[in-house]
């Protein structure tokens, strides 16, 4: 029993070593070497090495000078009481719920005020309230309010609508999405 014991001990000791210490270093060590923007946060900077976002983390863009993401339920990115960027959740409400059917119609009320067709990536939040990535349909919506108050062309905005629009991971899984920070930092720069 003695001898069971210390076999017990000993595997342990070791698959913790392998699960605790060396498993976790070696994924650090290929994620660091093969993947190195993914693995530090896909972290987007200025020409001065400011850091502005991540494109994998939705942001909150109210102006109208600009193309608006997914809304979210978790206020992560206004005021002295937002949670900090990198919190995520879901409302868990029933499609039935008042809350949510409020929540709704006040975003759809918000969409209809500002002249933008109220598409679904623009009324309902994605299930991790992180979402960085509208459908083109949504940026579609959005041209002729951005166009008006940046004074542009819609053409010009189409253009970069298309520039920034990821197609399916590997040509088959997913569909087609526009990062909405990337494509806001891509009209500041105009």
């Amino acid at each position: 029993m003695i001898q069971d014991l210390i076999v017990g001990i000993r595997s342990t000791l070791v698959l913790w070593v392998l699960t605790a210490f060396i498993y976790p270093a070696v994924i650090l060590i290929i994620g660091q070497v093969a993947f190195p923007y993914q693995a530090n946060g896909s972290l987007i900077t200025n020409s001065e090495g400011q850091v502005l976002g991540s494109a994998l983390i939705g942001q909150t863009f109210t102006s109208d000078q600009y193309f608006w993401g997914r809304p979210s339920v978790i206020n992560y990115s206004e005021g002295d009481d937002a949670a900090p960027t990198g919190l995520s959740g879901a409302t868990n409400l029933a499609p039935d719920n008042p809350d949510l059917l409020e929540r709704i119609g006040t975003e759809v009320e918000r969409l209809k005020t500002a002249e933008t067709q109220p598409v679904a990536d623009l009324v309902y939040t994605s299930g991790s309230g992180l979402d960085p990535h509208i459908s083109p349909a949504a940026a579609q919506a959005q041209i002729r309010r951005v166009a008006a108050a940046r004074s542009l062309a819609p053409d010009q905005l189409q253009m970069l609508i298309s520039k920034y629009t990821d197609g399916r991971f590997l040509g088959i899984f997913g569909e087609p999405g526009v990062n909405v920070l990337k494509l806001n930092l891509a009209l500041d720069n105009q």
